[in-house]
């Protein structure tokens, strides 16, 4: 039922927007750019749905192999003391621990058209043990609002943007938008467990959760002991060594075990394929409903609202030029891009405004898009509290990465 009222809201509020600058304003172009939108948006939608279509057969294909040859049970082995804890709902050693794993860590590591595929492998399996099919299960709700809070280690595109638009130093909102993530994803996990009472406060979570935070810490120490210039491309050699080597682990460990490498391919590609095709409907209609809303002027609104409260109570305004970014982020990606980039050009690429974009677009991942995508490939049509959830993680990156901006940069 979450995303009917979303998506009701969205048009809603857009059109009384919308007569507000016709009536008021005199502004005969918003109905039109709001038609166009709805136009615009759709096919926006149809292409990344068939985009992903090529990842979606690979990355699937390679699941199969990895499941078929025993890699996934091993990963699932690893991590089941953290995961049995905080998906209770799932069997002790589920194979569907594998490919939530992986996802995780491709996320960690940057790498979005690799994490996408496993998150829909994660949300199928989650449904085969979902007993009721229309309704998110806790352990759906769980995993996709910890992909939404976006934990990342290297935010790659981010400080490739930077240097296409000359940024002194690209890399100097490395350490800030893993530090914006890390809080995001640790408010993302608490507010779901506090939702489905899950008890965090035990050995095994805190000593993984520890382990993690050390991890983070002796990644930042290394990256920050190196020049900057060499950041960017350490990260993407790891990144594709790492990236290389389980697809590689994955094959030996089938051939081992005497699994027909190529048929599993094939076999897990054809899922891949129709996963693709499923999800059309869904992203479709979430993402119009954002464009819809965004060309209204709705987000405009909002944002002048907050500088003109946050001027009249007398706090530094400053960020506010940056927060187009903060209100695009969870509805669409490449919208926030935009806003970012727009930041860039007005204000310039390191400029404090400039710098706080940065951040909160690498602070958190899109929320409507990832609820749109993985609840629609397994048909789930009542969301629960997962939007909400995912909106108070969104909402804590935001004010980490206005409050770590403000420390770095200010």
């Amino acid at each position: 039922m979450a995303l009917n009222y979303i998506w009701i809201a969205f048009f809603l509020i857009a059109f009384v927007v919308a007569l507000i600058r016709l009536i008021f304003f005199g502004d005969t172009e918003v109905f039109p750019e709001m038609m166009e939108s709805t136009f615009s948006m759709a096919k926006t939608g149809f292409e990344i749905s068939i985009g992903l279509t090529g990842a979606l057969t690979l990355w699937m294909g390679i699941m199969r192999i990895g499941e078929r040859g025993g890699v996934v049970a091993v990963i699932a082995k690893g991590i089941s003391p953290l995961f049995t804890r905080i998906f209770p709902e799932i069997p002790k050693n589920h194979p569907v621990f594998g490919p939530m794993m992986m996802n995780f860590s491709m996320n960690f590591l940057g790498l979005d058209n690799a994490a996408t595929p496993l998150g829909l492998k994660t949300m199928e399996g989650l449904q085969e043990l979902n007993p009721q099919k229309e309704r998110a299960s806790n352990a759906q709700i769980m995993f996709l609002v910890l992909n939404t809070s976006g934990l990342t280690l290297i935010p790659v595109s981010i400080m490739a943007y930077r240097a296409t638009n000359g940024a002194a130093n690209p890399a100097d909102i490395f350490i800030p938008i893993l530090l914006a993530t890390y809080f995001s994803t640790l408010v993302g996990l608490i507010t779901v467990s506090i939702f489905q009472k899950i008890n965090l406060l035990n050995k095994v979570v805190l000593s993984y959760i520890g382990t993690l935070t050390l991890i983070i810490i002796a990644a930042l120490y290394y990256f920050q002991s190196i020049p900057q210039e060499q950041v960017s491309v350490v990260s993407n050699v790891a990144a594709a060594i790492i990236l290389l080597g389980i697809v590689c682990s994955f094959i030996i460990m089938a051939v081992k075990n005497k699994v027909n490498v190529y048929e599993a391919l094939i076999d897990g590609g054809k899922d891949g394929f129709n996963i693709a095709i499923k999800i059309i409907p869904y992203l479709v209609g979430i993402l119009v409903a954002i464009g819809v809303f965004r060309s209204s002027g709705a987000l405009d609104f909002i944002n002048d609202g907050f500088k003109t409260f946050f001027e009249f109570v007398g706090i530094n305004t400053e960020f506010v030029d940056a927060l187009p970014v903060a209100w695009m982020k969870p509805l669409s990606g490449s919208g926030a891009r935009a806003a970012m980039l727009e930041t860039y050009t007005n204000f310039g690429v390191d400029s404090f405004p400039g710098r706080v974009a940065s951040v909160l677009q690498g602070s958190t991942e899109t929320t409507f898009y990832v609820l749109a995508v993985y609840f629609g490939a397994v048909k789930i049509k009542n969301s629960r509290y997962a939007a909400t959830a995912g909106l108070i993680a969104d909402f804590a990156g935001v004010i980490a990465a206005i409050i770590i901006s403000y420390i770095f940069f200010y």
